[in-house]
């Protein structure tokens, strides 16, 4: 008689529909287990004190040492000037306290008659005159030609349209080692004809240890790698020494909006994995 009936599968090797589960639950366990390990302490008592202090330094800092320069200029400018301020004009002589700014305000109205005076016919003149007997002195024209030049050099370098251009680098003092440069403009036509075939332009590059001091140099265009690098950014790096570059300044900054705004940072919330 043939068998007819079909053999029976085994479920040994097949878990089984409970087991299921009990594993997903297990491991969503232990995930959550995992990630309330890894949630961050809180810093120490020294530690918030210590960036309490920094963060007060960061905002306070520059603040306080701003108006400490700008006061100390007030007040050398007043020394200076209020002593030549007609009693009529001087609020120091009717009023039982010293008002701070007087002299600088004079001295500021004083130039700007002298700079509107020198730009007409007559104004030129006087000063061509005096620049004349200045001249015939010896030892006295040597000091205030070298001295005009230095205030024609500042108030040309201040001039809206002469700024630094762009950052660049270029490789300076040796091949290999890379400089921070200021790219200034085009060398001018009395330089450039004297190197034909050459695309020159003007770089200032800064010294370290003196900032606005430098080396003019006219160099081809191929050598210097213009860089995405704001001028700000540029000097901070050359006047700190490298120490304060823009990742740091931006550090910096958000220290300063969160001492500002008050908001602490939020403490990372717990996350629980509910299990189905």
């Amino acid at each position: 008689m043939q068998d007819t009936s079909k053999p029976v599968a085994s479920d040994a090797g097949q878990p089984s529909a409970d087991a299921v589960p009990d594993e997903q639950a297990g491991l969503q366990a232990g995930l959550a287990k995992l990630a309330l390990d890894q949630t961050p302490e809180e810093p120490h008592f020294g530690a918030r004190l210590r960036n309490y202090f920094l963060t007060g330094l960061v905002v306070i800092g520059p603040v306080g040492i701003t108006l400490y320069i700008a006061w100390n200029f007030i007040a050398l400018v007043d020394a200076w000037v209020k002593p030549y301020v007609p009693a009529l004009y001087n609020p120091d002589s009717y009023l039982p306290f010293a008002v701070p700014g007087v002299g600088l305000v004079f001295s500021i109205i004083l130039l700007t008659i002298i700079g509107a005076l020198a730009a007409n016919l007559l104004g030129r003149s006087l000063i061509s005159a005096g620049e004349m007997m200045l001249s015939r002195t010896p030892i006295v024209r040597n000091v205030y030609r070298g001295l005009k030049q230095i205030f024609e050099s500042v108030v040309t370098a201040s001039a809206p349209g002469q700024n630094f251009q762009k950052v660049a680098l270029m490789e300076f003092p040796s091949k290999g080692i890379w400089s921070i440069v200021f790219v200034t403009g085009e060398a001018a036509r009395d330089i450039a004809k004297e190197l034909p075939g050459q695309d020159l332009i003007s770089v200032f590059m800064p010294t370290g240890m003196l900032p606005p001091s430098g080396f003019v140099c006219f160099v081809p265009r191929k050598n210097v790698l213009p860089i995405q690098m704001s001028v700000e950014d540029a000097a901070k790096i050359i006047i700190s020494a490298g120490m304060v570059n823009p990742e740091t300044q931006a550090q910096l900054n958000d220290m300063a909006m969160r001492a500002r705004s008050g908001v602490r940072s939020a403490k990372p919330e717990k996350q629980t994995i509910s299990t189905p």
